[in-house]
């Protein structure tokens, strides 16, 4: 049975997503404010987490930035700021979707049932190498020589897609319908920051691999 945190200081919310999440088969624990999530955390390990922004004292973009220090759970954003710019913010920080109230929970259910389907492991062993670097899509692990790097959820989905097509350029249409696993309508922007994240990484590791940009097209990895 998957546990999923859900944080969000308004109780009907709360309530009711804690009844549509039982219905599928979840285990649910609730929290109104998110200064004791992390520590929770430690004690419950929850699989997923869905992160209402705007809370008192300690909101989800600080709730969030604590638990990428320790952890690269899944993160789904729940917030009624429905701009652009506040979607990017929260993909920066490593949430793996965005929703904006008022939501369908039928949507977020969706959009879990996604996330966890991404996430399991693929029925035959499948160790690519491309260069120095080592893809375990069993262990969603990438290792550079002896060095595993750690990715987000929405990082490794990215790279791994990337991956197993070497050379080929993708439109950022095209990545955010794959990564996300629907028609999703948000800004390109989204991909350009998940691709920055990524240069980074595999820079700072010493990859031989790299993510180039096609101009005027999208992007595509090379070795």
């Amino acid at each position: 049975m998957k546990h999923i945190f859900v944080i969000d200081d308004e109780k009907n919310i709360r309530d009711i997503l804690q009844k549509y999440l039982h219905n599928e088969g979840y285990k649910v624990t609730l929290f109104s404010e998110g200064k004791y999530v992390v520590d929770e955390m430690q004690r419950l390990s929850p699989d997923l987490i869905v992160l209402d922004i705007m809370m008192p004292e300690m909101d989800g973009i600080e709730v969030c930035r604590e638990i990428r220090k320790r952890s690269d759970i899944p993160i789904i954003f729940v917030s009624a700021r429905d701009a652009e710019l506040d979607r990017i913010i929260g993909l920066e920080l490593g949430g793996d979707d965005y929703l904006t109230k008022p939501f369908s929970p039928r949507e977020l259910v969706a959009r879990i049932k996604n996330i966890f389907k991404r996430m399991e492991p693929k029925r035959t062993i499948e160790n690519t190498v491309l260069g120095n670097v080592s893809l375990n899509t069993v262990m969603r692990q990438v290792i550079v020589e002896d060095t595993e790097l750690k990715f987000t959820s929405k990082e490794y989905d990215l790279f791994e897609f990337l991956f197993q097509h070497p050379k080929q350029p993708f439109t950022r249409e095209q990545m955010l319908e794959k990564i996300w696993g629907y028609d999703y309508t948000g800004d390109g922007r989204l991909i350009d920051d998940l691709v920055k994240r990524l240069r980074k990484k595999l820079a700072d590791s010493h990859s031989t691999i790299t993510i180039t940009t096609v101009w005027g097209y999208g992007y595509r990895l090379d070795d």
